[in-house]
């Protein structure tokens, strides 16, 4: 891990920023140098300030002619040794969907930003959603593992950037960072870092001669030479061999997808983040995340008020979903309220982990409205009565 100064960010001074210029700020601490994109609201503010800001740091801003050709050119540029990104939203996050299912076969490190508004089709430009949760684990085709990120402020979510960044590294593999409109347009006051800890891809050690690209070490993750390092390998989105070449054999197919949710199923302590807040004597908690975890903590605040025992969970990590850390929470509470901005992505899923140890209920809204403190807390005092 090394230590990278931010440029062209003032120390220890408070910044009134978007949060999708904190997105901006966060890639280029983490040591991005390259972004292939193609503008689309509400991710758009991203793509304008890395235009002006990565050619002034050595990097290379490329518009490329849709989303398609956009996630190709991160993998490409990534396989030249950059680290990459690119932003967008629902859209164009269906359009990336068979280059992110290469770039998780081919164990390419790059972070895909989708700043999420109202569908399906065009839906909603300019209104808040949380509607692509489910296509971001599932989206691309086949068994394939993948990292999804959701800060809810815009402090968290040059934080968040910068993981996103080290995990794709450390892991080679893409990583899918995803906040809604609210969150890519509100500005609020941070002091950022000074300086940020940066992970770096793994580089091979062997001889070139002797170099097999697929043979992985304990941990999982290969190591990556950059294109033109004097390293020969073949890339495919074919199953393949430890040489990196297409094969048909079964058992090596099924050791390749095996050893790919490996890497990320064994360093779940590394991945998996989810925040906490009033949970130790409560009898409720809400399950939120992204900006509708913003507004679950002042409603657990005002419900504390109200003399109601109410705790946060609010996972950071959407993928791998936190099974764990939510079976915990069950295990002390009488009932889980999910509240989400759509018609129920993650309620099953935290249903699988309460299994059945709390009474699981929703709050689900598709309509391009926020859900406020003011209807959430009307959803606890509900709650509170079904559990009485």
């Amino acid at each position: 891990m090394t230590e990278t100064r931010l440029p062209e960010i003032p120390l220890a001074q408070a910044q009134l920023i978007q949060g999708n210029e904190a997105c901006v700020k966060g890639a280029l601490a983490a040591g991005c140098r390259f972004y292939g994109g193609y503008p689309i609201t509400p991710s758009s503010e991203i793509a304008e300030h890395m235009v002006r800001l990565l050619p002034n740091i050595g990097g290379v801003f490329v518009q490329m002619e849709d989303e398609i050709a956009s996630l190709a050119s991160v993998v490409g540029a990534s396989l030249g040794g950059m680290k990459s990104m690119t932003a967008t939203s629902g859209p164009g996050f269906s359009l990336m969907q068979e280059h992110i299912g290469f770039a998780a076969m081919t164990e390419v490190p790059c972070v895909i930003v989708n700043v999420m508004r109202g569908g399906p089709s065009t839906g909603l430009p300019t209104s808040p959603s949380q509607g692509d949760v489910m296509q971001a684990r599932w989206g691309t085709h086949g068994d394939h593992p993948i990292i999804v990120l959701a800060p809810s402020s815009v402090g968290e979510v040059f934080h968040v950037t910068v993981k996103a960044f080290n995990l794709a590294e450390r892991f080679r593999t893409p990583v899918i960072v995803l906040y809604d409109e609210i969150i890519g347009h509100t500005r609020e006051s941070v002091v950022l870092p000074a300086t940020v800890d940066v992970i770096d891809r793994e580089q091979p050690h062997d001889d070139p001669d002797d170099f097999w690209p697929m043979v992985a070490p304990p941990d999982g993750t290969p190591p990556l030479p950059a294109f033109g390092d004097g390293y020969r390998f073949h890339v495919t989105g074919l199953a393949h061999d430890e040489r990196g070449f297409p094969t048909n054999d079964a058992q090596v197919a099924e050791a390749l997808v095996a050893r790919l949710h490996r890497k990320i199923e064994a360093h779940l302590d590394e991945i998996v983040e989810v925040d906490t807040y009033m949970l130790d004597d409560a009898d409720i908690a809400i399950f939120a995340y992204g900006i509708v975890g913003r507004s679950a903590r002042e409603a657990v605040e005002r419900a504390r008020d109200a003399g109601i025992k109410v705790g946060l969970i609010r996972p950071v990590t959407l993928w791998p979903f936190p099974a764990r850390e939510v079976a915990a929470v069950a295990s002390r509470v009488d009932t889980i309220l999910v509240a989400e901005m759509n018609l129920g992505q993650l309620i099953g899923e935290v249903e699988r982990a309460v299994a059945g140890n709390a009474e699981v209920l929703g709050y689900l809204k598709a309509d391009g409205e926020p859900i406020t403190p003011t209807t959430l807390l009307e959803e606890i005092l509900h709650a509170e009565k079904v559990r009485q």
